[in-house]
């Protein structure tokens, strides 16, 4: 659905896109996740053909960067980080407005169906400059949908929301991946990308690495497995002669043990701490937050792409 290959976008003696390798699936969301200034936005603006690459190419929706930017326009579906509406316009008028640009065939009818769905219907004679920042936010979501498009970018679809309008955003992105239309998110919320996200790309000007959250955690950290006992005894890792454990340590009195396939090794393990006269209380898999992992990548830690 979307496929890039060597997207450069310089501006002056400024690299803001650097090479840029992408494919994304039909039905996919994808997270794009990066610092404020990493070319996040800029990338979203090439591939939503609104600003020409430097070089490099890329396809989406079948259509070719560069050759058919209105086709693509016509099938992709914007939320910037401004909502970008008109303040002296009503709602009802704006998202007529928006409409009627992309010649949607019964204007009102899908005018009405976005602003019920996003709770704004008994506002849609207010002005939107009256507006709060997440009533604008909601009414940009609904523009940016009215004209059912293939491909959907959102930059930060929920800033701005609070926690009941943002959890419905959320349900909305679920609902969109089960009908196929492929979602390119950027967000600096790392728990709302690692919920919802297929795959995620890390990016800082180039792609630092990409691939589905718990993948990417597995590559840079392994697994490991946590025990907690009921008298923690600090040598008793010392006497745990088993072959497939990498590493262990002490965190917080608890044992910390690196394996390679907890599913099968875990038992063993845990076997063994009994006969050792360990009093095993529960054991579980260390989760590494992708917060974590976010930060170690752009502090210069690095994961193979």
């Amino acid at each position: 659905m979307i496929t890039a290959n060597g997207l450069t976008r310089r501006f002056g003696e400024i690299t803001a896109v650097d090479g840029l390798d992408l494919h994304i699936e039909r039905g996919e969301v994808f997270g794009f996740l990066g610092p404020n200034g990493a070319g996040k936005t800029t990338t979203i603006r090439m591939l939503s053909a609104l600003i020409a690459p430097t070089s490099g190419s890329a396809t989406i929706a079948e259509k070719t960067l560069g050759k058919d930017n209105r086709a693509i326009r016509e099938r992709v579906g914007v939320l910037t980080e401004t909502p970008g509406l008109y303040k002296r316009l009503s709602a009802w008028d704006n998202l007529l407005f928006f409409a009627r640009l992309y010649r949607i065939d019964r204007p009102e009818q899908q005018a009405e169906k976005y602003l019920k769905m996003f709770e704004l219907w008994d506002r849609r004679n207010g002005l939107t400059g009256t507006f709060s920042k997440g009533m604008r936010q909601k009414l940009a979501l609904a523009r940016a949908l009215l004209h059912e498009p293939k491909i959907l970018f959102l930059d930060e679809p929920t800033a701005g929301l609070d926690p009941e309008a943002a959890k419905m955003v959320r349900e909305l992105i679920e609902s969109l991946r089960s009908k196929e239309r492929t979602i390119f998110l950027c967000t600096h919320n790392l728990d709302e990308a690692d919920r919802l996200c297929d795959r995620i790309a890390l990016f800082k000007s180039r792609l630092l690495t990409v691939g589905d959250p718990q993948s990417l955690r597995e590559r840079m950290y392994g697994r490991r497995t946590v025990v907690h006992l009921a008298n923690p005894n600090p040598g008793i890792e010392g006497q745990l002669d088993l072959p497939f454990i990498t590493k262990t340590e002490w965190i917080d009195g608890r044992l910390l043990i690196s394996l390679s396939d907890p599913e099968t090794e875990n038992p063993i393990l845990v076997r063994k701490l009994v006969e050792l006269g360990a009093d095993v209380q529960f054991v579980s898999e260390l989760k590494v937050s992708l917060e974590d992992l976010y930060l170690d990548l752009m502090e210069g830690n690095h994961v193979s792409t």
